[in-house]
């Protein structure tokens, strides 16, 4: 009887430790049945479409991975970006600012912000770079123009030149009020950003997707003065590893251009099962985004279905 005992409690560290290794290790413990294919097994990565929709990734040689974004061919617009902050990537040696000063990327000679469409996309799906977002209305929601919206924000990216100007690519934006987009987006940028991001150590990682809503017509706010959609909601999914343990939560906000930046972020805050349902049509289908879907089933379970206490203890919304 002894015996057993003891075999018992082996079996089980044998258990605890191994949900406490890397994905690719703990997946051997647990099915994963919705996980993508292995071109796009990240975990930053949310389930790929097929049909109309490429993944496309751009990086760089010092880096790796900058972000990657699923763009809708028929839609014109991307569904989502999603990248990861690490220890090596969060450092910050370029500054915004320098490319008013004038320096050569991309083959090209930059006065300014070096906005300009993606190489690795249709150019004729794209917004124009100037003019397309700012020379569009919608006066009935308050909107007397747009702006280019970030997704992958420039500050997540200044960890290089090359990296800070692959954010500035048109597919990496969507039409952005300007209240909406310098305020309450931007301090959800910066919680994701210096609260956790910046904050990474050892083999932290903390995998972000970002992104609006274009799939179901009510889930549409309207669209710019050539048809780029504009989302009448925007999301943001985070998932931190650490210590081998995981936790997971989500921000899903309206696209209203009032500034909502006193605000409390909790307030905003749904674990990442409820951020997948808001993304769904009106009529239930299973149409939504599945978030975080490479990681082992019990563990995306038990992350994705987190209450709010927990979340706002975990990721320390109390004062935010």
């Amino acid at each position: 009887m002894k015996l057993l005992k003891v075999l018992s409690l082996i079996i089980m560290a044998t258990l605890v430790v191994a949900c406490g290794d890397d994905e690719e290790n703990s997946s051997s413990y647990s099915s994963n049945t919705n996980k993508n294919i292995e071109r796009y097994a990240g975990l930053e990565f949310p389930h790929v479409r097929s049909g109309n929709s490429t993944v496309v990734t751009h990086s760089t040689s010092q880096f790796g991975t900058t972000y990657s974004l699923e763009w809708d061919h028929k839609l014109k617009a991307q569904r989502w970006t999603c990248y990861f902050f690490t220890k090596e990537n969060k450092t910050k040696s370029w500054y915004r600012n320098n490319w008013k000063s004038g320096v050569n990327w991309d083959g090209k000679y930059w006065t300014a912000d070096p906005f300009q469409k993606d190489p690795k996309i249709p150019y004729a799906e794209q917004p124009n770079v100037t003019g397309e977002f700012s020379g569009s209305s919608y006066p009935d929601k308050g909107f007397t123009y747009f702006q280019r919206g970030h997704m992958c924000a420039s500050e997540d990216r200044v960890n290089s030149m090359d990296a800070n100007g692959q954010t500035f690519y048109m597919t990496n934006m969507f039409p952005q009020g300007e209240l909406f987009n310098g305020k309450l987006w931007s301090n959800m940028e910066s919680f994701v950003r210096d609260d956790w991001g910046r904050k990474m150590t050892g083999n932290d990682t903390l995998f972000v997707v970002k992104g609006g809503t274009i799939d179901h017509e009510d889930q549409i706010l309207c669209r710019t003065k050539s048809g780029f959609i504009v989302p009448r909601y925007f999301f943001m999914a985070l998932l931190l590893k650490r210590n081998g343990n995981y936790q997971a939560m989500g921000f899903w906000v309206e696209h209203i251009n009032k500034d909502h930046s006193n605000d409390k972020l909790i307030d905003y805050a749904v674990n990442i099962r409820t951020l997948e349902e808001k993304t769904k049509s009106r009529s239930g289908m299973n149409d939504g985004i599945d978030f975080f879907c490479n990681l082992p089933d019990d563990i995306e379970n038990a992350v994705e279905t987190q209450d709010i206490a927990t979340i706002k203890r975990l990721w320390n919304l109390s004062n935010r």
